[in-house]
């Protein structure tokens, strides 16, 4: 992020002398002030209960002027059959190999007996650069494929491998693309698709598991976000303002959609030990309405929330993040200011939203955690918002990727050492850190309308001796990836 280091230099020229005069005991204190806030919404004596969910739950009628944010739900997760492993987020091995370290999926359906499988990879070298050349990856891994009728059900539906070659296999900006085919087979409806990507050499393998609908798709499987050449879907649910795309299939369709557009500033992830009920939920207005043709490109011109369907009772639809040219950056002080919300206290989060010059406020903030060592400043201001740009660019849903539950995780703790994907559940576990032996983050997949891939945390205030002294080692610069 360099424009933000540039900007914390600049402001440490003009201002960095004051904060030297912090002292050791105002750290402390200001340490134990994290920790206090951060408890303040545990209930005491808490045990481990029915997790507290937020499901979004919304008309089904775009035109109803009343849509509900995240309500509460209470819905227990139970293990159900054997997990998946996938490569979604997680950390590949520090090893010098090859190897693929993560993988994004979608399908979008051709026909009541085909679809088509989307996928973007990132892969490394053993140097550890990015795998950017199509032809390095062909060369160096196969990958096949195999369908189920359920996560819980082996039975084989299906299965093969994909030819690679540059057809199938291309670049797309930072990252790798690759598209076949699948048919349905047994004359079943839906079915789970699951990849396996294998590195020829050492036998590493990296997994992927996509849940397909051949029969009463919705609108999202048949019609996706694409690039502006109308050729490659974007596997995202933002795009910036005044960018060019298209929102397509696999045929070049031309239909008519009708969009909605909300200007809401949705909340942030709370804590994951707030356990508590949460506020009533407030609503959702229409600010105004557009049409689109599909497969022609448009520009969307204000940021805010789109929500495009084919008819006005539909009850699903496809969900559009608009945010500013720079995103999943964030460059201006008054959004830079937000996401510290996870490693700061409600006092200093109330003076940050009331200063005067925020740019000013935001540097001094930052200086005063690291005591004044604007080296330190600088390097733990980057990799947090290292983080805050990955987890936009990874997470977002029906809101910024920050704000989310999983993109708050990912902030605060860095990509999982390993993911497993269970139905309903997804698991994130980390076992690579010096302090803890192993620690579980467990994300349940809810009903939107606006996206299918939101999932909210399982919160359990067991959480505490863990989150507290990592949210202390960001706060005291000892985390600077």
């Amino acid at each position: 992020m360099r424009i933000v280091s540039t900007l914390l230099l600049f402001i440490i020229l003009s201002s960095g002398c004051s904060s030297n005069k912090k002292t050791q005991q105002a750290r402390i204190n200001a340490a134990y002030d994290a920790r206090t806030e951060a408890q303040r919404n545990a209930p005491a004596g808490a045990q481990r209960p029915a997790t507290a969910q937020t499901t979004p739950t919304t008309s089904a009628n775009p035109r109803d002027n009343n849509r509900s944010e995240p309500q509460p739900a209470v819905a227990p997760v139970r293990p159900e059959g054997p997990a998946v492993s996938t490569g979604a987020v997680s950390n590949s091995k520090s090893g010098g190999e090859w190897a693929v370290t993560s993988i994004k999926g979608k399908f979008l359906v051709i026909d009541s007996s085909t679809v088509r499988v989307y996928m973007d990879l990132t892969a490394k070298m053993p140097t550890g650069e990015p795998v950017l050349n199509p032809a390095d990856f062909i060369q160096h891994f196969v990958i096949a494929w195999v369908m189920y009728p359920d996560y819980n059900n082996r039975d084989r539906l299906g299965y093969g491998n994909v030819t690679l070659n540059e057809q199938v296999v291309g670049r797309q900006n930072d990252h790798l693309t690759l598209t076949f085919e699948v048919k349905r087979t047994k004359d079943v409806a839906n079915a789970i698709l699951l990849t396996e990507i294998t590195e020829t050499n050492t036998g590493t393998k990296a997994r992927n598991d996509l849940a397909l609908r051949f029969k009463s798709p919705r609108l999202s499987d048949r019609f996706t976000l694409l690039d502006a050449g109308g050729k490659q879907p974007k596997l995202q649910n933002y795009t910036n303002v005044g960018e060019q795309v298209i929102i397509g299939d696999v045929t070049g369709t031309h239909k008519k959609l009708l969009g909605f557009r909300y200007k809401h500033e949705f909340d942030a992830a709370s804590s994951p030990m707030n356990t508590a009920a949460r506020p009533a939920p407030k609503s959702l207005t229409i600010d105004s309405t557009l049409t689109i043709t599909t497969g022609e490109p448009f520009s969307l011109a204000r940021e805010g929330l789109y929500y495009f369907v084919e008819d006005s009772t539909d009850a699903s639809g496809i969900g559009l993040v608009v945010a500013d040219k720079r995103f999943p950056k964030l460059t201006r002080p008054e959004k830079l200011i937000k996401p510290v919300l996870y490693m700061s206290t409600s006092t200093e989060i109330s003076e940050l939203n009331q200063a005067q010059d925020t740019k000013k406020a935001f540097d001094r903030y930052w200086l005063s955690l690291m005591a004044g060592n604007e080296e330190v400043a600088r390097k733990t201001l980057k990799a947090y918002f290292d983080r805050v740009e990955e987890a936009n660019r990874l997470f977002t849903s029906y809101k910024e990727g920050w704000k989310t539950d999983k993109g708050m995780i990912y902030i605060v703790l860095g990509a999982p050492d390993r993911v497993q994907r269970n139905r309903e559940r997804e698991v994130w576990v980390y076992n690579r850190r010096a302090s803890v032996s192993e620690i579980n983050f467990t994300f349940t997949k809810k009903p939107n309308q606006f996206v299918e891939d939101h999932y909210e945390l399982v919160r359990y205030i067991e959480y505490q001796p863990i989150w507290y002294p990592i949210v202390e080692a960001w706060r005291t610069g000892a985390i600077r990836e």
